[in-house]
């Protein structure tokens, strides 16, 4: 039948995806931890930070944080779930997210970009995507609401065409803008497409890092909220380690008091209006700026620190694979393969 046929051809393009992406992979494995079981670099699967340290007074934040979760936990929710008591009250339909892999993850020691190894069953880029496509909307669906509106995937364009089945899945609702040389290009290529697609109905966005697949509806609820009170928020804790300033590289300066210092972390969520008023500041006076919210910085407005979770960790070394390993098992999240899914719906919607 037409229909067998349709499903053959697709099994087809899937085996041609796997062929062509098993060989990078299995580089991969060569310098990467058995242990991790990846087995290819896309989609065909089955369902202490890098972040940049800020001032600012930790107590208060830090007793709050004491008072609602436990440090301690590798996991920020109950068995079974992701989530701590997120806000049914924050208005997600307004807020457009740019999600951005563009990066080649070069300290990954693997011979792909990080957000396509396999992370527990999926790629580390899956995890962001079905919380923004499939979790978050749900949830805002549950208490009434409605989900984001759009998001956007900063993507290498030699990648887009084995995720277009994920974007023709989502059609409407996720679309490809390319990155640029440097992650202030990307968010801005990122921000112009979603004002293109969306335009008035989102006020806000929200830049995610591909390479934090951890982070939860709770703190993407706490982070939109804290945003449309202050104009621009980040999510951050704070830091647990002694930080030394150097001029050299070698010699230690001084030690900077760790009280006032947060590790920043994503989303960061602006709005969309100060956003585009920081990048032509940003451009006009060739200023340097190494995360979104230092763009609204850089205007003298304020930002808001969202306190997040240690857990919302970001994929850099094969050491923090091991971690984030450890905590989705101990949240006993369900596996999800959105690509599996994305050809299975292209096939079957002309007959629905």
């Amino acid at each position: 039948t037409s229909s067998t046929t349709a499903k053959s051809k697709h099994k087809c393009n899937k085996m041609k995806i796997w062929a062509t992406t098993t060989l990078a992979a299995a580089a991969a494995l060569a310098a990467i931890p058995t242990s991790y079981a990846f087995t290819h670099s896309l989609g065909v699967a089955s369902r202490p930070s890098t972040a940049t340290s800020t001032s600012a007074s930790a107590s208060q934040l830090a007793k709050q944080r004491a008072a609602t979760s436990s440090s301690s936990s590798l996991a920020s929710a109950p068995a079974g779930s992701d989530e701590s008591f997120p806000s049914a009250d924050t208005d997600l339909s307004d807020v457009g997210f740019v999600l951005l892999a563009g990066g080649t993850g070069s300290r990954m020691k693997a011979s792909m970009p990080k957000q396509y190894l396999t992370l527990r069953g999926m790629p580390v880029l899956h995890h962001s995507l079905d919380l923004f496509l499939e979790r978050l909307p749900a949830f805002a669906r549950e208490n009434g609401k409605s989900g984001p509106p759009m998001v956007v995937l900063v993507m290498d364009p030699k990648y887009q065409q084995e995720y277009q089945p994920i974007v023709n899945k989502y059609s409407g609702r996720l679309a490809f803008a390319n990155p640029g040389e440097e992650r202030q290009g990307s968010v801005e290529n990122g921000l112009s497409k979603l004002v293109e697609l969306a335009g008035d109905n989102c006020k806000y966005v929200a830049v995610h890092d591909s390479a934090r697949p951890l982070v939860t509806i709770k703190e993407v609820c706490d982070v939109v909220s804290d945003a449309k009170e202050h104009g621009a928020a980040v999510l951050g804790v704070p830091c647990k380690a002694t930080i030394k300033e150097s001029e050299d590289g070698s010699m230690v300066l001084r030690t900077i008091p760790r009280a006032r210092l947060w590790e920043v972390h994503t989303p960061q969520v602006i709005k969309i209006d100060t956003l585009q008023r920081g990048f032509a500041k940003v451009e006009a006076e060739n200023l340097e700026v190494t995360d979104d919210v230092s763009i609204v910085e850089q205007l003298g407005e304020p930002v808001k620190l969202t306190l997040g979770e240690y857990t919302n960790l970001k994929i850099t070394t094969p050491e923090d694979m091991n971690l984030a390993i450890s905590i989705l098992d101990e949240r006993k999240m369900e596996s999800v393969d959105l690509l599996d899914e994305a050809y299975g719906w292209e096939v079957d919607a002309p007959t629905k």
